[in-house]
């Protein structure tokens, strides 16, 4: 097979490159790959970010059909494709690191090159036809990355927070099956590790429970600031190349694509430059680490000898705990927990120091935002 074969030429304001001929990906993720040479994390590692965008796409299109700006046989293209996207079986042809330069950009060209050639796909036309298919024109229309990539981000956070709540709640109803069952044992309650009074070990579950359910409800309130997005902002918040009604239709296409009750902000401009959403919920999810945090730390202690120690709780033996002392049993999930948590508040850290980073109509940053979010969010689910 010669060169001709297995390459297509593309073109961007640079110059000329080949790219792989069966690839969606083009030119622009060719670039990113070699500028951001991080290990780790790619955009197709977190697939609720690249349905989010996908999901953003399709709203774009189905608003710019109903405007009378783009083909209906152009736009039933992208919408297919898009909706293909949202399957996840795309999500290889998300190559470049989560991380970036350029607040986004690279992710939103990626999203445009795959979402372009796999319309091709459906009209039968060649991969790289963009003259037909446009991953700037067409796909991008009314859009720019200053408001597709942080309202992709959002969607993609209100799901993996719903997913979080999901599972602290399972959590918390363990903790209160457990105490019932253990309301009948008595055990001593401790106060700087010195014995205080008796209590009954069902009302250190409980008290377990009632924490959790605490943290459940912080989340959830957090989670509602994120249904207020900045669709339709375009550069800066100008709302630049959109049609004046954009914004508001495609704000309709995004919550019938998505289900999701989304909001369009009243200033776009504060709201493309803000990233006090994601400190919030950042927070939230640290505060849910911190509290399991602790209640590993309690359970390894009141499991702690078990002959020498407190030892008055057995934990399910999971693995055998040395490779010298026959029969010794470690607590390895308390200490999982403990080793995710203590990520998780580094985690929150950084998404504070990047929001706190911007400068004046656009933060750079919100790809660690995204990987620090999407990873203590993973975690802790």
């Amino acid at each position: 097979m010669d060169q001709e074969q297995r390459t297509r030429v593309e073109t961007d304001l640079l110059g000329v490159r080949e790219v792989p001929a069966e690839a969606y990906w083009g030119i622009h993720t060719l670039r990113a790959m070699e500028n951001f040479r991080l290990g780790g994390e790619t955009v197709g590692s977190a697939p609720g970010l690249v349905s989010a965008i996908a999901a953003v796409k399709e709203s774009a299109a189905r608003a710019n059909m109903e405007l009378g700006l783009l083909d209906p046989n152009l736009g039933a293209a992208i919408v297919a494709a898009c909706q293909d996207l949202r399957s996840g079986k795309f999500d290889d042809q998300f190559p470049i690191p989560l991380i970036q330069g350029g607040a986004g950009t690279s992710t939103n060209m990626n999203a445009n090159e795959v979402i372009a050639n796999r319309a091709l796909d459906h009209l039968n036309e060649p991969r790289g036809s963009y003259g037909l298919v446009s991953p700037n024109e067409h796909v991008n229309m009314g859009q720019s990355t200053n408001d597709v990539y942080p309202t992709a981000l959002k969607l993609a956070t209100i799901h993996g927070c719903h997913a979080l709540v999901g599972a602290l709640e399972k959590f918390q109803t363990a903790c209160e099956r457990k105490a019932r069952e253990f309301d009948h044992i008595l055990k001593m309650g401790r106060t700087q590790l010195q014995d205080a009074v008796p209590m009954t070990l069902g009302q250190e579950f409980r008290s377990y429970a009632v924490t959790i359910r605490e943290d459940v409800a912080r989340l959830t309130e957090a989670v509602v600031h994120l249904h207020e997005i900045n669709l339709g902002a375009t550069a800066i918040g100008t709302g630049l190349n959109a049609h004046p009604r954009y914004a508001s239709i495609v704000r309709e296409k995004l919550e019938a694509v998505t289900g999701l009750p989304v909001t369009i902000s009243p200033d776009l401009v504060e709201a493309t430059q803000d990233c006090g959403v994601f400190v919030l919920v950042g927070a939230a999810v640290k505060r849910a680490a911190v509290k399991l945090s602790k209640i590993s730390n309690d359970l390894r202690l009141l499991s702690s000898g078990p002959r020498a120690g407190f030892g008055e709780i057995n934990l399910p033996a999971r693995q055998a705990g040395s490779s010298i002392m026959p029969g010794k049993v470690n607590p390895v999930i308390p200490e999982l927990v403990n080793q995710v948590a203590f990520e998780i508040m580094g985690a929150d850290v950084t998404i504070s120091l990047a929001a706190e980073a911007g400068q004046l109509q656009l933060n750079a940053f919100e790809p660690i935002i995204a990987s620090s979010l999407f990873r203590s969010i993973n975690h802790s689910g």
